[in-house]
C-alpha cells in the first residue's frame, strides 16, 4: 500500500508546472524554458558586453560626488533595485507606491546597474541594505521606515512643502 501511495505522491508532486520547469546547471537556471545566469560581474566566462559598465566614468565626477549631488539637488531621491516603472525587488516597490501617493516628484537610481554605485552609496548614508530614500537631503531609510512614517502622518507631513514647492514652480 505504501509503494503505490509513494508513486502516487511523487507523480502529484511532479504534476506541478514549477516541479517539472526549474532545474540548475552550474552557474545558471532554468525555468519555464528561459535560462538566467547566476554569473559574478567579475566571471570570465561573461561576454565584456554583458558585464555591469559604470555609466558615469565620462560625468567627471566621482561617485561620491554624484550621489552627493543627486541627494542635494532633488527633494526626494531614491537608490532602488530596478527603476520606478519597473522595481526588481519587494521592498524597493514598496517604496515607491508608497511616495507615489504623496504625488512628489520622484528621483531614482537603479543600484544594479553599477556595483560601484551600490557600494558608493552604502557609504554615503552608513546603511546596509536597499532602497534607500531621501527627504531634502536628509537620509530617511528604507522601506519600512517609510511604511512606517506614511501609517503615523509623520510623511505626509515630511512631504507636503515639496509637493506646494513644485506647484508653485509649475
Amino acid at each position: 500500500m505504501s509503494r503505490p501511495l509513494s508513486k502516487l505522491l511523487f507523480k502529484g508532486i511532479s504534476g506541478f508546472p514549477a516541479a517539472r520547469s526549474s532545474k540548475i546547471v552550474s552557474g545558471s537556471f532554468y525555468q519555464n524554458g528561459m535560462r538566467y545566469s547566476t554569473s559574478v560581474p567579475n566571471d570570465t566566462d561573461t561576454h565584456d558586453d554583458f558585464k555591469p559598465a559604470n555609466k558615469f566614468d565620462g560625468s567627471g565626477l566621482s561617485l561620491k560626488e554624484l550621489v552627493e549631488q543627486d541627494v542635494k539637488d532633488n527633494p526626494v531621491m531614491l537608490y532602488m533595485k530596478g527603476v520606478p516603472e519597473v522595481p526588481q525587488c519587494g521592498f524597493s516597490s514598496l517604496a515607491v507606491r508608497v511616495l507615489k501617493q504623496y504625488d512628489v516628484p520622484l528621483s531614482a537610481r537603479n543600484i544594479l546597474e553599477d556595483p560601484e554605485l551600490k557600494t558608493a552609496v552604502k557609504a554615503f548614508s552608513h546603511w546596509p541594505t536597499f532602497p534607500q530614500i531621501f527627504i531634502k537631503g536628509e537620509f530617511i531609510g528604507g522601506s519600512d521606515i517609510i511604511l512606517n512614517m506614511h501609517q503615523s502622518g509623520e510623511l505626509k507631513e515630511k512631504l507636503k512643502d515639496i509637493a506646494v514647492n513644485q506647484e508653485k514652480s509649475a
